[in-house]
């Protein structure tokens, strides 16, 4: 084993433990997978799809961890929202086997700043919303139908985004959306791996390891997330969300 192939393996799987604490804590895993497997020399699109792959099995195991707590969401059951979500999660995937890497380069950046202005938003627009319209079921599970097509095409930040529409939708804080935001995310991750697989946009060199360590990741996020107040868990995924959306606006424009 090279030198090279070393550093690969170690990168892809210390970026894949990242990602599955991440997204069993707030989302946003892909937010440190996406980055590690473009350093790797990934394109974009491939990048994009080895990391929805790999972080697949890990959100699965969060889900599962998770599973006592599943409740309904602004009166919608979690069958009918899993179901929504993987019809868009396969449409979504899609979508993204047929675009090509340079556009999906330009795309990036501004599905991030989205992922990122939901996010920061999201809490106090609730607040206002709450306090002047009653959300029927209908929207949020259109809202729903969108965010499993963005989690299948782009995947970065659908974690985030789901808190963020469910927080403005149902009012419900981010501590309890753990279990179904994982829940949606594993679906998600699940309708479009077998789309990636199926079109060959996989790197499994890559994959492989990541996919070890999302699984790690995933299991050790679940168990602090049952510890941890939502705070800091916020404050640290806006974090990220910021750097990342900052390092991938200067590389598709600077």
């Amino acid at each position: 084993m090279t030198m090279d192939l070393a550093g690969t393996i170690a990168l892809a799987a210390g970026a894949g433990v990242l990602g599955g604490a991440m997204n069993a804590l707030a989302g946003g895993g892909s937010f440190a997978t996406l980055p590690a497997l473009i350093a790797i020399g990934l394109p974009a699109n491939v990048a994009n799809a080895t990391s929805n792959v790999a972080l697949m099995p890990g959100a699965g195991m969060s889900a599962w961890a998770f599973r006592d707590e599943l409740q309904p969401i602004g009166g919608v059951r979690v069958r009918t929202l899993a179901a929504i979500t993987f019809v868009g999660g396969l449409i979504g995937a899609v979508l993204l086997a047929v675009t090509p890497s340079r556009a999906f380069d330009l795309i990036i950046p501004w599905l991030l700043l989205f992922a990122t202005v939901i996010l920061a938003w999201g809490p106090r627009a609730a607040l206002w919303l709450k306090s002047r319209v009653t959300i029927a079921p209908p929207v949020l599970m259109a809202a729903q139908a969108l965010l499993g097509i963005y989690g299948g095409y782009f995947g970065g930040g659908v974690g985030l985004m789901t808190t963020a529409i469910y927080g403005l939708l149902a009012n419900i804080g981010p501590r309890a959306l753990f279990a179904p935001r994982t829940l949606m995310l594993a679906i998600a991750n699940f309708a479009a791996t077998i789309v990636f697989v199926a079109s060959g946009l996989v790197n499994w060199q890559s994959c492989v390891p990541m996919l070890a360590g999302g699984i790690l990741g995933g299991w050790l996020g679940a168990r602090l997330g049952k510890r941890l107040p939502p705070k800091p868990v916020r404050i640290w995924t806006l974090l990220v969300t910021i750097v990342t959306t900052a390092v991938f606006f200067n590389r598709a424009y600077g």
